[in-house]
């Protein structure tokens, strides 16, 4: 189920690994990279920081809220070159809520917080990208080079 509101992103996605595993892929920096970013630093504490270069100059920055594994993850997140975009460092939440469903997991995705129709439609895109490259690491596949990386959207 997709749904997108004014302000918020809205994701739900299936995954074939268990929430252990998929818990790994949001909190270990060499595992968050495989399916997003070029280089991350991630404390997972309440408080800890959440940094990700997502793309070569744009940095997601931001704090860990709630840290409860391996079922709930929040943390706050902006960017930190805010001539790209209207979403300052700290400014929206992200929570990830982590349900075992089978052998595999239901991963349940809100982004909120976002200021207006256009900054969450970007984000929007941005989430359909690299949330479906998570399903594919997390059950243990290559989800290939992130094209983005070379500039291709």
């Amino acid at each position: 189920m997709e749904a997108m509101t004014e302000t918020a992103v809205r994701r739900e996605i299936q995954i074939a690994a268990t929430p252990e595993t998929v818990w790994e892929f949001l909190v270990q920096p060499e595992k968050a990279t495989r399916w997003m970013g070029q280089a991350a630093s991630l404390d997972p504490r309440p408080g800890g920081e959440y940094r990700v270069e997502v793309i070569s100059g744009n940095v997601a920055l931001g704090e860990f809220v709630e840290v409860d594994p391996p079922h709930r993850l929040v943390w706050t997140w902006g960017w930190t070159d805010e001539s790209q975009s209207p979403v300052p460092v700290g400014s929206t939440r992200i929570e990830v809520e982590l349900e075992r469903d089978g052998d595999g997991t239901l991963l349940r995705f809100t982004h909120s917080g976002l200021p207006n129709a256009d900054a969450t439609a970007q984000h929007a895109h941005g989430w359909d990208h690299y949330l479906p490259r998570l399903e594919i690491a997390a059950r243990g596949q290559d989800p290939g080079r992130d094209t983005w990386l070379d500039g291709v959207t």
